[in-house]
């Protein structure tokens, strides 16, 4: 059963060349009441972010075209999205790629596979502990 969130819920955009990671993200954000936009790679996004405006970017950072870093840093160089939080997604968990997300501006970093758990507690962690409906 699929619930349709509100139309005033938390818009949360996840950029992923997986179809898999996608869906999962989706599946998850959509059940805890928020509306997803989902984007392949950086230049979807792009594309996409200001059609949307979502509160909450999660961008993955291997992808093909326009990586996760590139897209992250153009993010928050645009004045109406700079405020946006953006939390890389990775399958690597280093010190080097963390930092390197730090750098261009990232909120956090969330490692794959990722658990409904984990992805709903950085969610709320980096919305101000808001709920899936905005007031």
């Amino acid at each position: 059963m699929t619930t349709t969130p509100p139309a005033n819920a938390l818009k949360i955009m996840v950029i992923d060349d997986s179809s898999t990671i996608r869906r999962s993200a989706e599946i998850f954000l959509t059940q805890a009441g928020y509306q997803v936009v989902l984007a392949e790679d950086g230049f979807d996004a792009l594309a996409k972010i200001n059609d949307h405006h979502p509160a909450l970017v999660f961008c993955d950072i291997l992808m093909p075209r326009l990586d996760g870093y590139q897209t992250c840093a153009l993010i928050k160089k645009s004045a109406k999205f700079h405020t946006t939080p953006v939390l890389m997604l990775s399958s690597k968990d280093g010190l080097f790629d963390r930092a390197r997300g730090a750098m261009v501006g990232s909120a956090a970093y969330l490692t794959k596979p990722f658990t409904k758990d984990s992805l709903l507690t950085a969610v709320r962690e980096h919305t101000g502990g808001a709920v899936a409906s905005a007031e």
